[in-house]
């Protein structure tokens, strides 16, 4: 017993900063919530269209302002309170989703109106994804930062269980409309969580130069710092094909499966459970390093190879957790690669354009990933994604030897 208490104590050092602990539990209820949405949002565009392209076109709808606009939200976030943006961002969250649900739940819904909700929720998000970075690193500081980002990824894919696991059980008993709602009230708790922070433990922000200064200022940083133009390239390639689950999945779970939406959710919930475990074991890694963020896209690629051409469910679904537990260690290495190697003053910046490759590429592959799956079939949506992985894998073997030079050349 006490080896557990020690195991758990040394896994979780970041909670014992007051701050980050209402920030961590105030996020678990908001992203349950979120992946409650997602749920709901994916199949009630495939109640009314049938169409993985018009899935995939809401995806790219979601995430376009992601990579078109994310510059612009990392610049807001190195110039302003990263507290007060996250006040403005969850609020507008909370409208979205309310208005979605009471859309649904009078029976105006249409098509085009999840067009427009995904739009507006995208043009958030790329303020919201950049400041939630920074903001982590702001509460707990560069020492427990590694922590805090394992343990952050931990409580994503926690939400990722529980979220499609409550929502498939509301959808059945109450209807898809009472997800969106229910989302909507679960940013209260990070609402409140951000009001209850001592804001005296935040930095001061400094006088900022003009805003199309500080933009090209943050290219030329990434681009002359080798291990994070390489890192982002990297997260670009995987970004844009492999994490299109949110298109794959749905599209398996309803025309290879012939399933429903708690099939679906059984996928989500497995990947969610296997990036636990990756995470609870990702805690205890000490070193974080290019050839582990490189070891970790060959894993992922060949996961998610397995599970594409799974031939039954039961077998689909075991590949799903460890996708997912392969999937936490990808993440949790990108994100500490970048976040570790960035002055503070650029943190908003860079994590930007991770938003740009990780999650506004979704842009351009979710409709690719979509046509795939509904001209050839849905296990090749899925299986797309593994082979980019392995080609980003490739990528970062052949980038290896320049990063070594340079940072032998930096030393010298």
């Amino acid at each position: 017993m006490s080896e557990l208490r020690k195991f758990i104590i040394d896994s979780t050092t970041s909670l014992k900063i007051r701050n980050y602990r209402l920030y961590f539990f105030g996020q678990a209820v908001s992203c349950t919530g979120s992946f409650m949405q997602t749920l709901a949002q994916q199949w009630l565009v495939l109640h009314l269209t049938g169409s993985g392209i018009q899935l995939g076109l809401v995806t790219a709808l979601q995430f376009l302002p992601v990579l078109l606009l994310s510059p612009l939200g990392g610049l807001f976030v190195d110039r302003f309170s990263k507290r007060k943006l996250l006040f403005f961002t969850q609020g507008a969250f909370a409208l979205l989703a309310t208005g979605l649900g009471l859309l649904v739940t009078f029976d105006m819904i249409q098509v085009w109106m999840i067009y427009v909700f995904a739009l507006l929720l995208g043009i958030i998000s790329s303020i919201n994804i950049p400041v939630e970075h920074a903001f982590i690193l702001e509460l707990v500081g560069k020492t427990e930062l590694k922590n805090a980002v394992t343990l952050d990824n931990i409580q994503f894919n926690v939400a990722r269980v529980l979220g499609p696991t409550i929502g498939s059980i509301i959808i059945f008993a109450l209807g898809l409309s009472f997800c969106f709602l229910i989302n909507g009230i679960s940013y209260v708790a990070l609402i409140m969580a951000l009001i209850m922070m001592d804001p005296l433990k935040a930095p001061k922000i400094q006088a900022a130069s003009a805003m199309h200064v500080q933009l090209f200022d943050g290219v030329r940083y990434i681009v002359s710092h080798r291990s994070l133009l390489y890192t982002l390239i990297t997260l670009g390639i995987i970004g844009t094909m492999t994490y299109e689950f949110t298109v794959s999945l749905p599209l398996i779970a309803k025309f290879t499966f012939n399933g429903d939406a708690g099939t679906y959710a059984s996928m989500t919930v497995a990947m969610g459970l296997g990036a636990i475990f990756g995470g609870i074991l990702t805690a205890r890694q000490r070193n974080v390093s290019f050839k582990n963020f490189i070891l970790a896209c060959f894993l992922l690629g060949l996961a998610i190879l397995f599970a594409s051409f799974a031939p039954t469910l039961p077998l689909f679904i075991g590949g799903m957790i460890l996708v997912g537990f392969c999937s936490m260690y990808f993440l949790t290495s990108g994100r500490l690669l970048l976040q570790l190697e960035t002055e503070s003053n650029m943190i908003g910046r860079v994590m930007s354009f991770w938003s740009i490759a990780f999650v506004g590429s979704t842009a351009i592959g979710g409709p690719l990933v979509g046509w795939v799956s509904q001209t050839i079939d849905p296990r090749w949506g899925l299986a797309i994604g593994g082979l980019c992985a392995i080609v980003a894998g490739c990528f970062g073997i052949l980038t290896l030897g320049r990063l070594s030079d340079a940072l032998l050349s930096e030393s010298k």
